[in-house]
């Protein structure tokens, strides 16, 4: 592991949000108004826990938008050492094969780290390590719509087997856990990456907090 250390820890910005909602569009914009020198972006999904002992159909199986999906033990333990200072070797998932790859990707400490995902804000854990805590609020049909362009265009799903599992298990989860983590959050979203005053608030808290330190 790299010990090179940064001057300052970085501001750790948590954005959640359900399946759609343009979480990384937010933390995209935001990096771009934000006067920092350097950013990390990290997608939870990348930690989703590593089956290889499962067929591909078992593996296929698993409730992939239930907390239980996630290695957030491994996120939160490269949290801690990007706020120190050091960099981590972040997991590579492929969706095609529900499995993460043998490649990792260098994350280094950065002046700004964006943790972003649907359930990033369900876990007291990461919660704590956040200095900002968002949650974007879209319009469900508007997420449905964004997810189902993605998984046919981008991870070769048919219209069919995306409409079942957003009924039978994006849905129902977001409900149960999702929706409610709204809750945790210093500021909530509505119309994501299109606000353009919440994004220049956040930008503005970022410089703050980094004045400060």
């Amino acid at each position: 592991m790299n010990t090179k250390r940064a001057k300052e820890p970085p501001v750790i910005i948590g954005i959640a949000g359900g399946t759609g909602s343009g979480k990384t569009t937010v933390a995209h914009k935001v990096r771009d108004v934000a006067p920092v020198r350097s950013v990390e972006i990290i997608h939870h999904d990348s930690y989703y826990h590593h089956k290889p002992e499962l067929s591909f159909d078992d593996r296929a199986k698993i409730n992939y938008d239930h907390p239980n999906a996630f290695d957030t033990a491994l996120l939160v333990e490269h949290l801690r050492q990007l706020k120190a200072g050091n960099s981590v070797e972040a997991p590579i998932y492929d969706y095609a094969t529900h499995s993460r790859v043998e490649e990792t990707r260098l994350v280094e400490s950065a002046d700004v780290i964006f943790i972003e995902g649907i359930l990033v804000l369900e876990s007291k854990a990461l919660r704590d390590l956040m200095d900002i805590r968002l949650y974007i609020g879209v319009d469900a049909d508007e997420r449905f719509i964004r997810r189902m362009q993605r998984d046919v265009k981008e991870r070769g799903r048919s219209l069919d087997s995306v409409v079942s599992q957003y009924l039978n298990v994006v849905r129902p989860m977001h409900q149960q856990f999702v929706n409610p983590t709204k809750k945790f959050a210093h500021v909530i979203i509505p119309e994501g990456g299109h606000n353009s005053v919440a994004i220049d608030l956040i930008a503005t808290k970022i410089s703050n907090i980094l004045r400060d330190r």
